[in-house]
């Protein structure tokens, strides 16, 4: 039997990895920044350009540590300035650490292509190649911030139930989740997803969790921006992980409630549709770190006779609802990677070490899950080959 490793300790594992990572290239950069200039500059200015470079360092160590919520409330800072730090230290990070192998790989096949002989206009030209393949990462970084964060589209998808009844198919749920309504998306800009959720003319409208990112991001506005959303059967959703991080669970619970939003909170509500019941649930938060305990008396929800739907933030309950006798499990957590790379056919993404369950329709003989990449992000403010998205769910049969 394969060892599986608790969420909370593979985050800190794929965190450190990625510190690590982004601090041997910052030293190679920087080695190689000063091997250039110091030949070249007066000594005045080698030392403002070393000062500099540590300046530098020192910035990514202190955007890094804004990254952890038990640590970035002793950096007295407002939110949405210690966010665009994190932000853009993570940014950095990521373009400069692509460009550094890139370019650290370009130069050793240009060493190995021209170690036998040596032609001026080849090297030329082979140097070029490289600075165009190293810039590449900022390219993608940019287009993922400036473009991609906020190209919210539309994911029409079928959602296959064994035994739907007849009064239930074609039934459309609008399932936004993951707002993080925070300093990196505006309510403008939210407001244009919930435009476009209505636009879809929805008999549900569901919310699977993660509405702001920290404390003091504009929970209210956010609540006020999802009670905007227009369907026949109402409005419903599900706690994230950061409603915990931020002590915000019971007032967004109070305050959905009085917009006619309702939170099920380890609860269920039936809703009739001709002679058939959806019977939808929710739980809050379930912690990876508590796995062996997942969905714990979440069988007292479903509902005999009617098609049961969990709503589950984080998509890794699924295989344990569907023993329970959950037929479709919403969920999101994951943004689809948020920053996703296409290998040799492989989507390469952090996700993937916390679940399986990464993005799109999971089905197995007698449930199905959709795990959407969201509306948000969180971290670095870009997309990257993981667009946001508002998922509309017709129900068919399987």
């Amino acid at each position: 039997m394969g060892i599986r490793v608790s969420g909370p300790v593979v985050r800190y594992l794929v965190d450190a990895a990625i510190i690590a990572a982004a601090a041997w290239a910052q030293l190679q950069i920087g080695r190689g920044v000063l091997a250039w200039a110091l030949p070249r500059v007066p000594a005045q200015r080698a030392r403002t350009l070393r000062f500099g470079l540590a300046a530098l360092w020192l910035a990514m160590a202190v955007g890094f540590v804004l990254g952890y919520h038990g640590l970035a409330r002793w950096v007295p800072l407002p939110r949405s300035i210690a966010a665009w730090i994190h932000g853009a230290v993570y940014l950095w990070a990521f373009s400069s650490t692509g460009a550094w192998c890139v370019y650290a790989l370009w130069k050793r096949l240009v060493r190995a292509d021209t170690a036998d002989r040596f032609d001026p206009a080849r090297r030329r030209a082979l140097r070029a190649t490289g600075g165009v393949l190293a810039s590449a990462p900022f390219v993608l970084t940019g287009f993922g911030t400036f473009i991609q964060r906020t190209d919210f589209r539309v994911r029409e998808v079928d959602l296959p139930v064994p035994d739907l009844p007849d009064d239930l198919r074609g039934l459309r749920l609008v399932q936004i989740s993951d707002i993080h309504l925070s300093p990196y998306l505006s309510e403008a800009e939210f407001a244009r997803a919930v435009d476009a959720a209505n636009g879809l003319r929805p008999d549900l409208a569901l919310v699977t969790g993660d509405l702001i990112s920290s404390a003091g991001d504009p929970l209210d506005a956010c609540l006020r921006q999802v009670a905007r959303l227009r369907a026949t059967a109402g409005i419903l959703g599900c706690m994230g992980n950061h409603e915990i991080y931020a002590a915000a669970e019971d007032h967004a619970a109070g305050l959905g409630r009085s917009l006619g939003i309702e939170f099920l909170r380890g609860s269920s509500r039936p809703l009739r549709f001709g002679k058939a019941v959806l019977n939808v649930a929710g739980v809050d938060y379930q912690r990876a770190s508590l796995r062996p305990r997942y969905l714990e008396s979440a069988e007292k929800l479903v509902r005999a006779g009617a098609v049961n739907v969990l709503l589950s933030h984080n998509p890794d309950v699924y295989p344990v609802a569907a023993a329970k006798g959950f037929q479709v499990v919403l969920a999101g957590h994951t943004h689809g990677g948020q920053v996703q790379v296409e290998i040799l056919n492989q989507s390469l993404n952090v996700a993937r070490f916390i679940t399986p369950f990464v993005y799109g329709l999971y089905r197995d003989a007698g449930a199905a899950a959709y795990v959407t990449r969201g509306i948000g992000t969180i971290g670095m403010p870009a997309r990257i080959g993981a667009p946001p998205e508002i998922a509309l769910l017709r129900l068919v049969r399987a």
